[in-house]
C-alpha cells in the first residue's frame, strides 16, 4: 500500500508560479507511475501530468503541457508538479496518484490518491 501526502498549494496571481511537491510512503515508489489530476468545482477529475517510473518518461495534458513540469526524487520518494504562468483557469483541487501502468489519463487507472491540495489564481 502507498500513502500520498500533497503540499506546497496556496492563492497566487495570474502569472505566478507554484512547486507542489507528493510525499509517498512505503519502499515501492519506485514501482509505480505518478500521475497528477485536478478537481475544480463542479467538474470532474482530470489529467494534469504523469511520470515514468524512472522518470524517463513524462506526459502531459494540453492545457498545461509548456508551463507545468512533473518531476520526481525516488531517493526522497517524492514527486512534483511544477507550474509556471498560472492561469485563473488552473484553479482546483490537486491530487497526486499511482498508477501501475504508464500512458493512462482516467483517473479510475490510479490506485492510490492523496487528499489533495488548493491552488487558486486570482486575475
Amino acid at each position: 500500500q502507498v500513502q500520498l501526502v500533497e503540499s506546497g498549494g496556496g492563492l497566487v496571481q495570474a502569472g505566478d508560479s507554484l512547486r507542489l511537491s507528493c510525499a509517498a510512503s512505503g519502499r515501492t515508489f519506485s514501482s509505480y507511475v505518478m500521475g497528477w489530476f485536478r478537481q475544480a468545482p463542479g467538474k470532474e477529475r482530470e489529467f494534469v501530468a504523469a511520470i515514468s517510473w524512472g522518470g524517463g518518461r513524462t506526459d502531459y495534458a494540453d492545457s498545461v503541457r509548456g508551463r507545468f513540469t512533473i518531476s520526481r526524487d525516488n531517493a526522497k520518494n517524492t514527486v512534483y508538479l511544477q507550474m509556471n504562468s498560472l492561469k485563473p483557469e488552473d484553479t482546483a483541487v490537486y491530487y497526486c496518484g499511482a498508477c501501475r501502468s504508464f500512458g493512462n489519463t482516467m483517473s479510475k487507472a490510479y490506485d492510490y490518491w492523496g487528499q489533495g491540495t488548493q491552488v487558486t489564481v486570482s486575475s
